[in-house]
C-alpha cells in the first residue's frame, strides 16, 4: 500500500493512503493523548497554543477530516435511514453497502437506525422496493436512481412528503433529492476514450457496451467518451452503443454479434461493472488481448485478465467511498449541522497492470459469492 512521508521538524510521519485518518492517528503521530487532540481540534480549554498549533498542522498534513455524521449525532437526535440497492452487481453494490455500514458504525451509540432493502437488479423491482421503503417512514433514504423517467415522479413524491432522498452511484437532478454521490461519469468516459486513442493510433472502430442509457451515469459516460473521441481521436469511429440492460445473457449475445461483424471494433469501453459476460464472449472468440478493452470497477476475474494483458485498464468507481459519503452527507443534512453539497463527484481511479498491486488486495470472491473488505480511498 502506498505511503506518503510527512516531515515536521525532525519527526517523520507515515500516512497510509488507503485509510481514512482519525484522531487516533494524530495522537499517535505526536505521541500525545486522544483527549488532547480532541480538545485541540475543537478549540476546548486545557491545551497550550503550541500544542494546538502542532495538532492542527499534523491534522492538515495527514488529511484529517472530521466525521460530520458522528458530530451531528452528538446532539442526541435519533434518525432512521433506509438503503435501497440492487443485489446484482455485487462487485459494485456489496462494497457500497460496506461503506454505508462503516459510516454508520462510526456514529455514537444507537442514535441512527439503518435498514437495507434489496431488489434483484437495476430495472427489476427497483421502484417497488423504493415504494416499500417509503412506507417505512424513514427520515432519509439512500438509493440508486435507475431509469430516470420511471424514478423521477416517485422521487418527487417522496421528497415532497418529507423524506430526504440521497442518490448514490448516479443522480436524479430536478427531483427534489437533497444530494448525490457518484463517480464523475463524464470524466470516466473521457478517460476511457483517451486511453483507447493512445493505444489505437491508426484508423479503427471502437464501441461502448453499457447497461442502461436511461440511467444518467451510463448516459454521461457515453457523452464523455464520444466528445473526447471527436476532439482527441477523429481517426476512431464510434459504432452504435449497445445496451446489455444489466443482463449477462443479453450482454454476451450482443458482444458475440458485435465481434463477428466485418467492421468489428478494435477497442471496447465496458462502462458498467456488469462486464464479465462480455469478457467471456471475447475470450471464446479468441479476441481478448487483441481487442483493447477498458472495463469498469474491479473484481477477481478482471484482476487476472489485467495481469495477463488481456484487459488494458479499468476505471475504479470507489464504491466503498461512495457509500460512506452518501451516509455521512445524508446524516449531516438531517441534523442540519453542516451545509451539505448537493452533488459530490469522485475522481475515478485508473487501474492498469503497472499499479494493479495498489488495488488488487481490495477484492476477493466472485459476483455470486463475494467477501469484500475495502479501505476508503480519498
Amino acid at each position: 500500500m502506498a505511503r506518503g512521508k510527512l516531515f515536521d521538524g525532525s519527526r517523520l510521519y507515515m500516512r497510509d493512503e488507503s485509510n481514512s485518518v482519525g484522531i487516533k492517528n494524530i495522537a499517535k503521530a505526536l505521541n500525545i493523548s486522544i483527549g488532547t487532540v480532541d480538545r485541540a481540534l475543537h478549540g476546548r480549554r486545557g491545551v497550550s497554543e503550541k500544542t494546538k498549533a502542532r495538532v492542527l498542522q499534523v491534522a492538515e498534513q495527514l488529511g484529517y477530516k472530521p466525521n460530520l455524521a458522528a458530530q451531528a449525532l452528538k446532539r442526541n437526535r435519533h434518525v432512521s435511514i433506509g438503503v435501497v440497492l440492487p443485489r446484482h452487481i455485487s462487485y459494485f453494490f456489496d462494497p457500497l453497502r460496506s461503506g454505508i455500514r462503516a459510516a454508520a458504525a462510526a456514529v455514537i451509540g444507537s442514535q441512527v437506525s439503518l435498514e437495507f432493502h434489496e431488489y434483484p437488479r437495476i430495472g427489476v423491482g427497483d421502484t417497488d422496493s423504493l415504494e416499500a421503503a417509503y412506507a417505512r417512514k424513514y427520515d432519509g433514504i439512500i438509493f440508486l436512481p435507475g431509469n430516470i423517467q420511471r424514478f423521477s415522479p416517485l422521487i418527487r413524491k417522496i421528497s415532497r412528503n418529507g423524506t430526504a432522498m440521497m442518490c448514490v452511484g448516479s443522480d436524479a437532478p430536478n427531483t427534489g433529492r437533497v444530494g448525490s454521490v457518484s463517480t464523475h461519469a463524464y470524466v470516466s468516459g473521457a478517460i476511457a476514450a483517451e486511453l483507447l486513442a493512445h493505444k489505437l493510433p491508426r484508423k479503427a472502430n471502437v464501441a461502448i457496451l453499457t447497461g442502461e442509457l436511461s440511467t444518467l451515469d451510463h448516459a454521461e459516460k457515453l457523452s464523455g467518451f464520444a466528445a473526447t473521441l471527436a476532439v482527441q481521436a477523429p481517426h476512431l469511429t464510434l459504432l452504435p452503443t449497445l445496451e446489455g440492460h444489466e443482463k449477462p445473457k443479453e450482454a454476451y449475445r450482443q458482444a458475440v454479434t458485435l465481434m463477428r461483424r466485418k467492421d468489428r471494433p478494435e477497442g471496447l469501453y465496458l462502462s458498467t461493472a456488469n462486464s464479465m459476460a462480455v469478457l467471456e464472449a471475447l475470450e471464446e472468440l479468441g479476441l481478448l488481448g487483441k481487442v483493447q478493452v477498458i472495463a469498469t470497477d474491479l473484481f477477481q476475474d478482471l484482476i487476472t485478465l489485467i495481469k495477463a494483458d488481456k484487459v488494458l485498464a479499468t476505471l475504479y468507481q470507489r464504491p466503498f467511498t461512495q457509500g460512506k459519503l452518501a451516509f455521512e452527507n445524508l446524516v449531516a443534512y438531517l441534523m442540519r449541522s453542516e451545509p451539505t453539497p448537493p452533488v459530490v463527484r469522485l475522481a475515478p481511479h485508473i487501474v492498469l497492470k503497472s499499479n494493479l498491486q495498489l488495488f488488487a488486495n481490495r477484492v476477493s470472491g466472485t459476483d455470486e459469492e463475494i467477501d469484500v473488505e475495502f479501505d476508503t480511498l480519498t
